[in-house]
């Protein structure tokens, strides 16, 4: 045993029902073994191309919740999405917060020519609850801050729902996908490339329970299921053909 979880170990005391920290890490070790020795030499070849270059098909922003796993979601190998996940699955508009979302965002735009950007949000999400309930995160100062971007949302459920109380984390849900899709055209590299048709974006919203997908069709303002056969778009009519 490595003197690091040692002292993790010494550090972390036994909470019934959960795994010490140093468990916790074995775990962590023991599937990097799995992988190395199970399923890495079965993907080799996939993995020598990918060592060399990445072209990933969609960029996927989510939320940072242990219980998404995109690739898992879409079954796509390694390479395939190009993933930036934080808190409540945020899009901070341009030019307010030039951080690592914006950057990711110009990046997979530019730089690695994407043409979808997905935005998913999910069931029982613990930042729209927050949203819900500011004063869970009076000690969190800049998760507080950071669920302002979110503020649109609240206000537009507030003012058109007339929910009742059950369904308002649904329909919060719902709506802050839509608000961070408004804000993720406000990116110069995604508004040019949506007027032109080379870049498609969509707003999804997973069920972690039952496993479906709604998605936002922009043309007629609401969410539709994602059965694979149709696809709704949350993307603008394109103004410009691309050359």
């Amino acid at each position: 045993m490595s003197d690091r979880v040692r002292s993790i170990r010494s550090a972390t005391p036994t909470v019934a029902g959960k795994q010490t920290a140093e468990d916790a890490l074995q775990t962590l070790l023991d599937g990097f073994q799995r992988f190395r020795t199970e399923v890495f030499p079965e993907q080799r070849e996939l993995f020598s191309k990918l060592a060399r270059q990445q072209s990933p098909r969609a960029m996927f922003i989510t939320c940072a919740d242990s219980r998404i796993v995109p690739e898992l979601i879409t079954q796509s190998d390694p390479g395939s999405l190009f993933v930036t996940r934080n808190v409540g699955n945020v899009v901070p508009p341009y030019g307010q917060m030039n951080g690592g979302v914006s950057t990711a965002i110009e990046y997979a735009v530019m730089g690695l020519g994407v043409q979808h950007i997905i935005i998913c949000g999910h069931s029982d999400c613990g930042a729209m609850k927050a949203v819900l309930a500011p004063d869970t995160i009076e000690r969190m100062p800049t998760v507080k801050a950071w669920l302002r971007h979110a503020e649109v949302a609240k206000t537009v459920v507030a003012d058109n729902c007339g929910c009742a109380d059950h369904t308002t984390l649904g329909v919060l849900t719902e709506e802050n996908v839509v608000a961070q899709l408004d804000h993720l055209r406000t990116h110069p590299s995604v508004a040019a490339r949506l007027a032109s048709g080379q870049l498609f974006i969509h707003g999804w919203v997973y069920d972690i329970e039952n496993c479906t997908i709604q998605a936002y069709d922009a043309e007629r303002g609401e969410f539709l299921p994602l059965d694979g056969e149709t696809a709704p778009n949350a993307s603008p009519r394109a103004r410009y053909l691309a050359s």
